[in-house]
């Protein structure tokens, strides 16, 4: 569960300084016990938002 509330942190941090924000970024275990591992689920966004994602995403894979 950490490891995936810190990966949800890192990915927010990083989004917010691309000026992007995904407002229900949340993480979730598939297990009621919550023990073996956890999903980052990064919500619903708006089309706006998927096109800037894939604008950051195409511009830091050119580098």
């Amino acid at each position: 569960m950490k490891e995936a509330l810190d990966a949800r942190d890192a990915l927010a941090t990083a989004l917010t300084r691309a000026g992007i924000q995904l407002p229900a970024m949340d993480v979730r275990s598939p297990y009621p016990d919550e023990t073996r591992y956890a999903l980052v689920h990064l919500g619903l966004c708006s089309a706006p938002v998927a096109h800037a994602l894939a604008e950051v995403i195409t511009r830091g894979a050119s580098r």
